[in-house]
Formats: structure tokens, sequence, C-alpha cells
């Protein structure tokens, strides 16, 4: 388990990506500090890099979904257990066709309470639109 009290994110996916992105951006601002078209678009490309190389390691399970994982998955050197089947809210998962197995739950009002007559709440959910 790792050291903190609380899921901080840093994951083997957002460590990479954060690195390689870094060498991007310092290749493109040499780019713009020496005028250089070919360094700001290499530095463009690196970017690009950094995205795919950090979208693939969150699809083979180093990185993380939305939201807070099991305390026991806490440490940045560990695996995600939900990343085969997709994250349900993550953008990277829906691109690469997973996570839409469960549908979004959506709360759905009842047609009528109990203490009200039918023709009230037939008239109440259509003043709702």
């Amino acid at each position: 388990m790792s050291a903190h009290q609380y899921d901080h994110g840093h994951t083997v996916a957002g460590w990479v990506g954060c690195g390689i992105a870094t060498v991007g951006a310092g290749v493109a601002g040499l780019g713009v500090c020496t005028v250089s078209g070919a360094l700001i678009a290499g530095g463009a490309a690196i970017g690009v890099v950094s995205l795919l190389v950090t979208w693939a390691l969150h699809l083979s399970g180093w990185g993380k979904g939305p939201g807070v994982r099991p305390p026991a998955e806490w440490g940045w050197r560990v695996r995600d257990s939900a990343a085969p089947g997709g994250h349900q809210e993550c953008l990277g998962c829906r691109l690469a066709g997973r996570g839409r197995g469960v549908s979004a739950v959506v709360p759905v009002m009842p047609a009528q309470r109990e203490s009200e007559p039918e023709a009230v709440a037939a008239a109440g959910a259509d003043s709702v639109r």
C-alpha cells in the first residue's frame, strides 16, 4: 500500500506521459527561441507521441480511470484491475471501444406517489416538460 492516505492518481502512464510531454515542450521551446520550424514541429510530434504512449499504457492497465481507486491500488506501480473492461466515464477507454458494456444509471421518477391520486401525478409529470 502507498504511504499516502489518499489516492492522488500518480500512475506509470501519468509519469511516462508527463516525462515525454516535458521533453516535447522543451524541444518546441528551443525551436521558438532559435526560430526553427523543424524543432517546433518536432516538439509537437513528440507531444503527439506522448499522448499515444500514455493512452497505450492506460489501456494496458498502467493508468487509472476517473474517480478514486480501491486503497490496494493507490501505489503508482500497481496495475489497474478495471482496465481490461474499460472505465465507464473514461474518454480514452471509449475511444478504444471499451467501457460501454454497463449502461449509465439514470434515476427514474415514479409515475405516482402513494399519497397522490393518479390524476395529480399525471398532471405533475406533464408540467415538468
